[in-house]
């Protein structure tokens, strides 16, 4: 399985490394932190795309 540029192997050893510089009291707060972080990322992006549908629906009634 791929994400994007890394492989699952790849990602494994980033995770490893993170592990062992952060401990595994930080890397949960790491993790969500990176959750919260793209959740809004996304509703951002959502409310934009929203907001240009709203916009092409207003050019076509007008």
């Amino acid at each position: 399985m791929s994400f994007g540029p890394f492989s699952s192997g790849e990602l494994l050893i980033i995770l490893l490394i993170l592990l062992i510089l952060l401990g595994p009291g930080k890397l949960p707060q790491l993790a969500r932190a990176l959750g919260e972080s793209v959740r809004e990322f996304r509703k951002a992006l959502s409310g934009e795309i929203e907001r240009e549908e709203k916009k092409k629906s207003e050019n076509k009634t007008n």
